[in-house]
């Protein structure tokens, strides 16, 4: 297939698609009196001769709004005027049983609905990302650390999935959340519901909604609130997850020989404008800033909602709580790049590791394991080794093997234990230091051992595939409701032409 832009010999090029209208608050007060004239026409509660002239004017309006510079309102009292003067003021009676409380309580929630969407898609692809690196390094032996220091070696691979652990509660605190924000307000109107007998099941199915609030005072009055505050604690948690994995990348900046950067070029990284030498991370900088405007928002959802009355329209406003999950899908963006330009060099990971004692712990490990040597007699006849060695200045591969037995006997009587030479041999001394060997080695379910790491990766890939299932399948709900609603909207706007 040569380019999509080239157009075949003698056809002649498709009329451009119309773009979907954006479904922001304008669009959803459509859908909301679109619904209200097809249930209510039907249902008696307006009179279904009305409803054509009704259909065709809100028709208009809604038309209007999509154009170029049309007008698009965003409230209940800035959009019913523009109803009133297309159809007149009987198009009022689509007002029965309604309040601008429960219909910008439902456009809110259909928004934010809309917007946990396409945050749950980005941080599956981001994941994704992050899943198809670990794949590739489920074996490359790399310094991890605690505490800021390089502590035990481990694999690059099993370093990421661990992330992705941490990505995958995020993913799950964003479907709980979504569960209990895909209820419909419509019909609940301020407080206590009406004398109205609306189809509240009704307008939910119309409105992509698998069904509706239960409490009439929770809708607009409690929910309206504590919502958008759990959706700034997951965006919180995804900033946290990112800030800690692009500090990490980040401290390799600080060394003369790093073993992971970012390649150089595409945006990654720009030159400094005084020193030559200097390649700055500026990728790994926009992320970081990116992750630190996350958390002030995602906090600022519980200081705004904090101390008030219910109902106060403080925690309320769309566009501050839209404003956390965009900077979250921002941010995601922006990790899935970091993700994308990791190069990795396994000789110069290793080459750290064999020039550290990170894998001292093996030792006293074997010393317990097959000779049955308590812990802390193994530990610190391996931390005496440990102290010589850089006293000395000696490299783990280098230590030599008459040292650590004269160590072991010391270690031994300081202990009060009966002499004895050291039990492993000078290869098993030498295997217990090797990185690579202790990472397919390791016994302990969840580890870093190539049966382990098989089963992980095929289990983290089961879980994105449910996820992108989950999406798809609240994404075509909501497409199939709207689709049926225009459809039934459209049989009545039919008889008025």
């Amino acid at each position: 297939m040569i380019g999509v832009g080239i157009m075949m010999a003698g056809l002649a090029p498709p009329l451009a698609a119309q773009p979907a209208p954006r479904r922001d608050e304008f669009f959803w007060l459509g859908e909301i009196n679109k619904a209200s004239t097809v249930i209510n026409s039907e249902e008696g509660l307006l009179d279904p001769a009305l409803a054509p002239r009704i259909a065709a004017g809100l028709d208009a309006v809604l038309q209007a709004g999509n154009r170029p510079g049309g007008q698009r309102p965003s409230l209940v009292i800035t959009f019913e005027p523009l109803l009133i003067e297309a159809a007149g003021v009987e198009a009022t009676l689509l007002h029965a049983g309604r309040s601008s409380q429960d219909m910008l309580a439902t456009v809110r929630a259909a928004m934010l609905r809309d917007g946990l969407l396409r945050l749950a898609g980005q941080l599956r692809r981001t994941t994704d990302s992050m899943l198809r690196v670990a794949e590739r390094h489920a074996a490359t032996p790399v310094p991890n650390y605690t505490n800021g220091v390089a502590a035990q070696p481990n694999s690059y691979g099993h370093y990421l999935l661990g992330h992705i652990a941490g990505l995958d509660r995020d993913a799950q605190r964003l479907r709980e959340a979504y569960a209990r924000l895909d209820l419909s307000p419509m019909g609940t109107t301020v407080l206590n519901g009406t004398s109205w007998p609306l189809n509240r099941d009704r307008m939910a199915r119309y409105l992509g909604f698998p069904d509706k609030v239960d409490n009439a005072y929770d809708a607009a009055q409690v929910a309206a609130t504590d919502l958008p505050v759990e959706i700034g604690a997951i965006a919180t948690g995804v900033a946290l997850h990112a800030g800690a994995h692009i500090a990490d990348v980040m401290t390799q900046y600080a060394q003369p020989r790093p073993w992971i950067l970012l390649e150089e070029g595409g945006g990654n990284t720009y030159v400094s404008s005084a020193m030559p030498q200097k390649r700055n991370p500026g990728l790994l900088n926009d992320a970081r800033r990116q992750a630190s405007t996350v958390v002030t928002l995602g906090m600022g959802r519980a200081l705004q909602a904090h101390n008030i009355p219910p109902g106060m329209n403080d925690p309320k406003v769309t566009a501050d709580n839209m404003a956390v999950i965009a900077a979250t899908v921002a941010l995601l963006e922006r990790w899935d790049r970091i993700l994308h330009a990791l190069v990795l060099n396994p000789e110069r990971a290793l080459e750290e590791l064999n020039s550290d004692w990170t894998a001292s712990q093996e030792v006293a490990d074997v010393l317990m394991r097959r000779y049955r040597l308590p812990f802390r007699v193994g530990h610190h006849f391996a931390s005496e080794v440990v102290d010589h060695a850089k006293a000395h200045d000696i490299r783990p591969a280098d230590f030599p093997y008459a040292e650590a037995r004269r160590i072991y006997a010391e270690t031994l009587h300081e202990m009060r234990l009966p002499e004895a030479e050291l039990p492993m041999n000078e290869a098993e001394f030498r295997a217990a230091l090797d990185p690579a060997a202790i990472i397919r080695n390791r016994a302990t379910s969840g580890g870093p051992q190539p049966a382990e790491m098989a089963r992980m990766l095929r289990a983290a890939g089961d879980r994105l595939a449910a996820q992108e299932g989950w999406i798809a399948e609240r994404q075509a709900r909501i497409d199939a409701a709207l689709a049926a609603l225009d459809g039934d909207f459209g049989r009545i706007l039919a008889r008025a032409r």
